[in-house]
């Protein structure tokens, strides 16, 4: 027993030793809680939606606030920029999805047709399709430059709780309140993989960048690695004390990051099934993350009405 503890205390102090890690950067005030936050593609900027019905973007280098998009008229769920940076899409408890003019801030189309809150949100790959999930059980798939519906595809699991597109456009992997996660077609709507019944109500579930893998967390406070072709859990992490709010892998593929209502946000590597740094400047719950596509920095919204950047040192 002795020797596995003394294996892992030496593992943590090599990557301690020979790793550059995250150190606090900026913090962005608030005036409302965020729901989600994200880069831009190019990871200039920061979008982040909130409680107070705004999407807010947030410039990365001087760190202020660049402009507030109003249209929605309930709080906003998730926003995100397309792959190319040029528009953005929001969706709101109003049941509505809307796309903006990254650049103008204007509002593009809005989109309707869910009949309940709309939690979550994403452009296809190619930029020319939305993707919803929503507590209506359904995903809908819209045109963006016409706004219409194109396809629905019913959840028979309940409420869409979180949805994410693979790396390759091809995949969409899903959570929801029937305490599994699902994999479909995204062309097809075919359901691919089913995985995970152990833990109980699955919080976020993200694909790895080779798309081979999937992580995701729960209120279990346990962190599961599932491989998607065989559907098998090869590896847990556990170390939050409580519930796990958002969690992703690192460009890299080789590192995962976490928040949790521990108040912590925690760094993972996956090879070695070790925690490799605890980020603890938060008086609240953290309520999301993201990596900037270089993998550099790391930004995270909490209750606490903040934003704050960490940076690679």
């Amino acid at each position: 027993m002795w020797v596995n503890e003394l294996a892992v205390m030496i593992s943590r102090y090599l990557l301690v030793f020979y790793r550059k890690y995250f150190k606090p950067f900026k913090i962005f005030q608030l005036h409302s809680n965020a729901n989600s936050v994200k880069f831009s593609p190019d990871g200039a900027k920061i979008i982040l939606s909130s409680q107070d019905k705004t999407i807010k973007i947030l410039d990365v280098g001087p760190g202020e606030e660049i402009r507030i998009l109003k249209g929605h008229t309930d709080c906003v769920n998730d926003a995100k920029f397309s792959p190319d940076g040029k528009m953005i899409v929001s969706c709101s408890n109003d049941k509505t999805i809307i796309l903006w003019d990254a650049k103008t801030c204007t509002k593009i189309n809005e989109c309707k047709g869910h009949t309940d809150i709309i939690t979550s949100v994403q452009f296809s790959l190619d930029g020319k399709k939305i993707l919803s999930g929503s507590y209506d059980g359904t995903f809908r798939i819209w045109n963006v430059n016409t706004g219409e519906e194109i396809a629905i595809l019913k959840e028979e699991s309940g409420r869409i709780i979180n949805l994410q597109i693979s790396f390759d456009g091809q995949q969409v992997v899903s959570t929801s309140n029937g305490q599994r996660i699902e994999i479909w077609d995204f062309k097809t709507g075919e359901k691919l993989h089913k995985l995970g019944w152990k833990y109980r109500y699955k919080k976020k579930a993200r694909f790895s960048p080779d798309g081979l893998f999937v992580v995701s967390c729960s209120e279990e406070k346990v962190i599961s690695i599932w491989k998607v072709i065989s559907e098998e859990q090869v590896k847990i992490l556990k170390g939050h004390s409580d519930t796990i709010n958002d969690v992703q892998f690192f460009p890299d593929g080789k590192n995962i990051i976490s928040c949790s209502e521990d108040n912590t946000i925690r760094l993972w590597d996956i090879e070695l099934g070790l925690e490799v740094q605890k980020l603890e400047e938060y008086s609240g719950g953290v309520t999301g993350i993201d990596v900037s596509p270089n993998g550099d920095m790391i930004v995270s919204s909490s209750d606490a009405e903040t934003i704050r950047l960490w940076k690679r040192m």
